[in-house]
């Protein structure tokens, strides 16, 4: 059954990787460098959702428990990319990018460490990804939020509720973490797993809408300036 749902998030990955392709078409050519991020994202999770539902880079926990590590290669690429493009269109400056950047990737690899030892590390690593999400967070609302009050209100606009959907989100897989069967194993393997597969699709092909939405927006915006100065 675990397959099962593999093939699913794969098949939801890829049509959404498709749709977001197709957006090319309607964004601005100045803006694609950081449309293509939008792409990447779920073009990166079909492939790890593939290679999962093929069981590959399945390894055991130390209490024996199957561990995926394809989610979190696909996670510790794809989660920064989000971070990436909330910076670049903030307009964050590079060494504070780069940091968030950097927590973000160590919030995943504690995160898969906490899932492969047993207690009590996967109690100390769960705390050291928890402090460092805290601090992707942290910086997305002081550096990203000052950067971005430079932009124009639609711009601004279009931020805050990207970012508010990621955080959102975000704060859902460690709940999820604390109940699968690394944690308190309140959800047995099969169910942990559908669970991450239906927030996965939700988070990387709707945050890919919502921002593919505040570019067209901005976009539209920009003209009806230009228009109106002419």
């Amino acid at each position: 059954m675990l397959s099962t749902w593999f093939w699913l998030g794969a098949f939801a990955m890829g049509i959404g990787t498709i749709a977001l392709a197709y957006g090319f078409r309607f964004v601005p050519r100045t803006n694609w460098r950081r449309y293509s991020l939008l792409v990447a994202v779920p073009a990166i999770a079909v492939v790890a959702y593939v290679l999962m539902a093929f069981d590959f880079g399945v390894i055991d926990t130390q209490d024996g428990e199957p561990l995926f590590s394809m989610r979190y290669l696909d996670w510790v690429l794809t989660t920064p990319l989000h971070v990436l493009y909330l910076g670049l269109l903030a307009g964050v400056a590079g060494r504070a990018l780069t940091r968030s950047l950097a927590l973000m990737a160590l919030t995943i690899i504690f995160g898969f460490a906490g899932a492969f030892f047993s207690m009590p590390l996967n109690a100390v690593f769960f705390a050291a990804g928890s402090l460092t999400f805290v601090g992707v967070i942290y910086y997305a609302y002081a550096d990203f939020d000052r950067a971005v009050r430079t932009k124009s209100p639609t711009t601004v606009a279009v931020f805050w509720k990207l970012r508010a959907f990621l955080v959102v989100l975000w704060l859902v897989y460690p709940a999820i973490w604390l109940t699968s069967p690394f944690g308190f194993g309140l959800m047995n393997v099969e169910t942990s797993s559908l669970v991450l597969s239906y927030l996965d699709v939700v988070a990387k092909i709707g945050f890919g809408f919502i921002a593919l939405s505040g570019q067209l927006n901005t976009a539209d915006a920009a003209l009806g300036t230009e228009a109106a100065a002419d």
